[in-house]
């Protein structure tokens, strides 16, 4: 039902789309159930899950207004059933108290970047296509690649570079990049993917794919503070849930699913030290897995969808009550 004439819709292809509705439609199938897209992005899993549960209405929320835009043209044909907010996911429950919601029955967050962003070669996401370094999510905030790159020292690159792209030659290219601003400040995306390649050793820049993809990667991780937004989403989306509701999150890196596995752990857990023989009432785990372990993409997916191949998939449902 993607809106006509909207090329990005068209292409877009949602990760994991047939197991993400397994997990969460059976919690949207009574009259007036609640589905929050937390990263709508370009709105193809929210497509597909009003599609196949028509009872429930949605709450999207993106940083990104062009994604808004766009998404919102995707859905029109679903009417009053969509309600679109223009925030990070970390704004959740701001979101609903503005919606005068106090309860949902899903959640999905598809974190990283959207398709639109991906694509929108101009906004400097990309390393294959020289585009000044922005980096931006939300276009209305102020701190971008650039600002990063010409302000930060080495040490501060250099951890970014090894925290949030697990790269090995950290070091070396936080000193490259600090060298080459001393000549001119860094403003494109084609100089900075010259400067790391020529910062990595001959031998290891053709393996481990792109020799830029994981500091690009770390600079637009710190550029839109994910991490934080994702560790302040979760706890908010698990206690929105109503009981019987279900969250799912795809997390693409290993910091991320790395939150989500901890907080996941942590809500399935019984309140009580190990070995206690009996859990008191009141203390039993309030949230029950419905994954083991992280999911990946099946290999005929990631053929036909690349960008699913670093897919890790965790849900979770909360119990019913037990008095």
């Amino acid at each position: 039902m993607a809106a006509t004439g909207d090329p990005a819709a068209a292409t877009h292809v949602p990760v994991l789309l047939g197991r993400m509705l397994e997990l969460l439609a059976p919690a949207l199938q009574a009259p007036g159930s609640i589905y929050v897209d937390g990263t709508l992005g370009l709105g193809g899993h929210a497509e597909a899950m009003l599609t196949s549960c028509p009872q429930a209405s949605l709450i999207g929320i993106d940083r990104d207004p062009q994604a808004l835009d766009l998404a919102g043209r995707r859905l029109a044909p679903f009417g009053d059933r969509v309600h679109l907010f223009h925030a990070t996911y970390h704004e959740l429950a701001e979101v609903l108290d503005e919606a005068e919601v106090t309860a949902v029955q899903a959640i999905c967050l598809d974190l990283g970047l959207s398709s639109l962003q991906i694509d929108s070669t101009e906004r400097g996401f990309a390393y294959s296509v020289d585009a000044p370094l922005d980096m931006r999510m939300n276009p209305e905030q102020e701190l971008t690649a650039a600002e990063i790159l010409n302000s930060a020292s080495a040490l501060e690159l250099s951890r970014i570079l090894r925290i949030h792209g697990d790269e090995r030659f950290a070091n070396r290219i936080a000193q490259a990049i600090v060298e080459a601003r001393d000549v001119a400040p860094f403003d494109s995306s084609a100089r900075l993917v010259s400067v790391i390649a020529n910062a990595i050793p001959v031998a290891a820049r053709h393996t481990g794919g792109h020799p830029a993809k994981r500091t690009f990667q770390a600079l637009r991780i710190v550029v839109n503070a994910e991490l934080e937004s994702l560790a302040g989403v979760l706890p908010a989306a698990l206690d929105a849930l109503a009981p019987g509701g279900r969250l799912a999150v795809l997390a693409y890196h290993s910091g991320e699913d790395r939150l989500v596995k901890r907080a996941f752990a942590a809500a399935t857990s019984d309140r009580v030290p190990a070995g206690v023989p009996a859990v008191p009432a009141g203390y039993a785990a309030k949230f029950s897995l419905l994954t083991r372990g992280a999911e990946r993409p099946s290999p005929d997916e990631t053929t036909l969808n690349p960008r699913a191949a670093s897919a890790r998939l965790r849900a979770v449902v909360r119990n019913q009550e037990v008095s």
